[in-house]
């Protein structure tokens, strides 16, 4: 099953057929046996035909996401630790990410409120104050309030590796920031869990060339989805559930940063591909007026 959130309803796509939703999103997907819950309700719903499905995508699609919470988690792949340990050799703060990726507890810190998440199809920020601006592929997890991992979505998390780079106290900085974070394109809720050898793949394009390609899979991860899970429920409560980003061993060499325009392109299967151009943050007064603006 895959939810799609649009402006004005919810999209239900099933193996088979897809509906109509005409509810509240955090109600939806706050449902305990949420494939369950989606396929009881399938008998319920109205089916739509594949070319209106095609003309709401679109138009109206907007990120996957209501009133919850978009945390992450850092340094779970090998990779990811040893980028960590390049770009901050100058600081010092080197075994710090050797030791995270070691610890008995997980690096997880807050990544973003809804209202700065991007969708497919729109734009995500880099930092004008920082040289070196990269995407982070990350699967992302949709957990329940009850911290039950009901569904996934792709994510990209923006990231300055200049900013942290110089000093690990500026990970804030480096990380929250407008449109630091994209998800979508959908909310995918499998019948079990998702494999954990799930492959990831991104693209950087630039100038209609591609200049970045690189693939993985989550089976290299050195915790596992509920560990992460676990640690991030222990002492916070999530009304509507929440999303966790779960980490990245996909990062463009040292001597590669974003500019803007350059379109970077995120594939999980079976979820789907998100898509995100690249921007600086425009004036405060320009901000609200192209949130949800698609790109292309």
């Amino acid at each position: 099953m895959k939810l799609y959130k649009l402006r004005e309803a919810i999209l239900l796509k099933s193996d088979r057929e897809n509906y109509i939703y005409n509810g509240d999103w955090d109600t939806l997907i706050g449902h305990e046996g949420l494939h369950q819950h989606l396929f009881d309700l399938t008998r319920q719903l109205r089916a739509i035909s594949e070319n209106e499905v095609s003309g709401m995508l679109s138009t109206q699609l907007l990120p996957p996401i209501g009133s919850q919470e978009v945390w992450a988690a850092g340094v779970t792949y090998l990779r990811s630790r040893e980028a960590r340990m390049e770009e901050s050799a100058d600081s010092g703060a080197a075994d710090l990410y050797d030791k995270v990726y070691a610890a008995e507890r997980p690096e997880l810190f807050f990544k973003a409120m809804p209202h700065r998440v991007a969708g497919h199809n729109q734009q995500v920020y880099i930092r004008r104050d920082s040289v070196w601006n990269v995407p982070e592929p990350e699967l992302t997890l949709f957990i329940n309030s009850k911290g039950n991992i009901e569904g996934y979505t792709i994510g990209n998390d923006m990231s300055s590796r200049s900013i942290e780079g110089e000093n690990a106290l500026y990970l804030p900085q480096a990380k929250i920031f407008e449109r630091s974070a994209a998800l979508g394109p959908c909310l995918y809720i499998p019948e079990k869990p998702i494999p954990a050898d799930t492959p990831i793949k991104m693209s950087i394009n630039r100038d209609g060339r591609e200049v970045y390609y690189d693939e993985t899979n989550t089976g290299r991860m050195k915790r596992s989805f509920t560990e992460l899970a676990n640690y991030l429920y222990r002492e916070c409560d999530f009304r509507h559930g929440c999303y966790l980003m779960t980490g990245t061993c996909l990062v463009p060499p040292h001597d590669f940063t974003l500019q803007p325009d350059d379109v970077v392109s995120i594939s999980i299967d079976p979820i789907g591909q998100l898509v995100n151009a690249i921007s600086y943050k425009p004036t405060l007064t320009n901000t609200v007026e192209i949130l949800w603006e698609p790109i292309f």
